[in-house]
């Protein structure tokens, strides 16, 4: 679809969260709120990941001038799984622009699981979005280079993101090798249809790499929070990405960053944000802060129990929802 503004300048909406002491009170309460709740089951089809302490729940939000809210185990390492699916896409739309990724990989949501296959036939081969795992491979394949330059370049700019260098957990990547038949039958099906013009078999392993890096709680806000800041990192000041892909990064996210669950998602939290099955979560709150959750008990489709509850009531009692508004003050008192 074609609407034709692409040579309109975009206004952005921002606003001001409360003091950061209210912050920090809030996001303490995030966390005492959410931790007993013992719903969820940990991911037990990657071995690595089923031996996760399900007891563990960090709570995270970094503001766009820095300030930094924590609690429980916010520093506690995970491998960051299908959210680092948010932030390749970002890099690789900033190296080869908007029509250039939309067109290979799609933004609509499929409806079904995240490691579908169903959907890839169902749509002609076209992988529909960045956010499940045939999208995700597409997106993987078209960082340029070769391989060993694909996967620097996603190591590098996860690591910029996250505001320090991040380790590749090598258990958890050993694990997901010896599991990823299905990922590998994904990559397989979309070269058959040239979505994927490279080795498939590298695809799937620099796929698996960016999945098996370790981030914490407090990374991911780190994460969020860049994407919430037109791109720039607020805790080293470095640019990323440009704020047309954050633009285009949170569009997506928000229609498809939850899996199947994303209308939920957002009906309820009203933020974009990405789940991944070792128990992250991070959201994204425009010009105001990321929000980053570890908590490894999921729901059916994937997502953290904890983690979505913490968040929910975080976008209530700070404001962050981008669907929230009151009533505006007219003068005089009469309707217009």
């Amino acid at each position: 679809m074609n609407l034709d503004v692409d040579d309109v300048d975009q206004a952005v909406s921002t606003g001001l969260l409360p003091g950061w002491d209210r912050v920090d009170e809030h996001v303490a309460a995030a966390y005492e709120r959410s931790r007993e709740n013992h719903d969820g089951v940990v991911a037990d089809y990657i071995p690595a990941l089923a031996a996760v302490d399900p007891a563990l729940f960090g709570v995270s939000v970094i503001e766009v001038d820095g300030g930094t809210h924590v609690a429980g185990d916010a520093d506690v390492a995970f491998s960051v799984q299908s959210i680092s699916k948010a932030f390749v896409y970002a890099l690789v739309c900033e190296e080869l622009g908007h029509d250039a990724v939309r067109e290979r990989v799609g933004v609509n949501n499929t409806g079904l699981a995240f490691n579908s296959v169903v959907a890839i036939e169902l749509n002609d081969g076209h992988p529909m979005n960045p956010m499940v795992n045939a999208g995700a491979l597409a997106t993987t394949a078209m960082v340029p280079g070769s391989p060993d330059e694909q996967w620097d370049a996603i190591h590098a700019g996860l690591s910029r993101f996250a505001g320090r260098t991040l380790v590749l957990d090598e258990e958890v990547y050993a694990s997901e090798v010896r599991t990823n038949q299905r990922n590998r039958a994904i990559a397989r099906l979309l070269e058959s249809y040239g979505r994927i013009q490279t080795d498939p078999a590298r695809v799937v392993d620099t796929y698996t790499r960016q999945c098996s890096l370790l981030v914490t709680a407090r990374d991911l806000a780190v994460m969020g929070a860049t994407l919430a800041d037109g791109g720039v990192n607020p805790v080293t000041g470095e640019r990323v990405v440009s704020p047309a892909v954050c633009r285009d990064t949170l569009a997506v996210l928000a229609a498809n960053g939850l899996y199947e669950r994303s209308g939920e998602w957002l009906f309820e939290i009203g933020l974009p944000g990405k789940s991944g099955v070792a128990g992250g979560i991070v959201t994204i709150a425009p010009g105001k802060a990321g929000i980053g959750t570890f908590a490894p008990r999921l729901d059916a489709a994937g997502n953290s129990v904890r983690g979505q509850r913490a968040t929910a009531y975080l976008s209530r009692v700070l404001g962050l929802n981008v669907f929230a508004s009151a009533a505006h003050v007219h003068l005089g008192g009469g309707a217009r």
